[in-house]
């Protein structure tokens, strides 16, 4: 009852939200900021107004909205690897960070969209200057947030699996990632938020189709401003459903590793009795 009426409760303030803007927005009569159910009537229009057989999904959303989705998650895939691999080489082996740390922190300090031109001219307009764009920025929380898990394994288990020689790979993965998971989590859900950023910046900037591109840039072109916020409100949308389904997993995940602490290495840590 209580988890049903926090959800009702966060529904509720959405509802009212909506309600306000479409009172506010038809009392300031601006074409620039038109109410929501004008939003609505043009993003059933654009996206949803297909047959059933295709979930009521026309044309243009059949062929925007995968490009985009499938270019966020491939760069958010390929930032979260290179980010997992090298925060735990870098936060178990301590010469590693003294020697990379310093241009880590440096690389991370500049824009990615500052760097966006720069990919066009190395990678030219297409799906790999868009999956660059997207892993550089989102790399970097994912990166940081592994190091400082790496580096948060307690000092008693981790001599406790020196004492009983359990191997590199053993010590990865029954006791570094278990103790690292939770900040790996929170770098991956913030990095999921950046990538859909970046997604949009990728595609505004050498992109042929897409989300920003079939949406925002000719929304604006054509001074369509239903049609500019509907699509607003469609990235809106796929930032909460991945968010979502991330938490989902994390939930997965960390009880897994809290069992694996728990139990997996103490099991294995305990001396045999002959």
């Amino acid at each position: 009852m209580r988890k049903l009426l926090s959800r009702t409760a966060g529904w509720g303030t959405v509802l009212v939200a909506v309600v306000c803007w479409e009172i506010v927005t038809r009392l300031a009569a601006n074409p620039f900021a038109p109410p929501p159910s004008q939003i609505a009537a043009r993003l059933r229009e654009l996206w949803f107004s297909g047959p059933a057989e295709r979930l009521w999904l026309t044309d243009t959303a059949i062929e925007n909205i995968p490009p985009s989705v499938l270019r966020l998650l491939t760069g958010w895939a390929i930032a979260s690897l290179i980010g997992i691999t090298v925060g735990l080489a870098i936060g178990r082996i301590r010469w590693l960070g003294e020697m990379f740390e310093p241009a880590l922190h440096f690389a991370r300090a500049i824009p990615p969209t500052a760097l966006a031109p720069m990919w066009v001219v190395l990678f030219e307009v297409g799906t790999p200057m868009q999956l660059v764009t997207i892993a550089f920025g989102v790399v970097w929380p994912v990166l940081l947030n592994t190091i400082d898990g790496a580096r948060s394994v307690e000092p008693v288990q981790y001599d406790t699996a020196l004492i009983y020689r359990l191997g590199p790979l053993q010590r990865v993965r029954y006791l570094i990632i278990p103790s690292a998971a939770p900040k790996i989590f929170a770098g991956l859900r913030v990095s999921l938020g950046l990538a859909v950023i970046l997604m949009v910046v990728s595609e505004m900037t050498g992109s042929v189709d897409g989300i920003a591109f079939s949406l925002l840039l000719d929304a604006q072109r054509n001074y369509d401003m239903p049609a500019m916020w509907a699509g607003i409100c469609v990235l809106g949308a796929l930032g909460y459903l991945l968010a979502l389904a991330l938490g989902r997993c994390e939930r997965w995940a960390l009880a897994r590793h809290r069992h694996s602490i728990d139990t997996s290495f103490s099991s294995r840590t305990e001396p045999s009795h002959v």
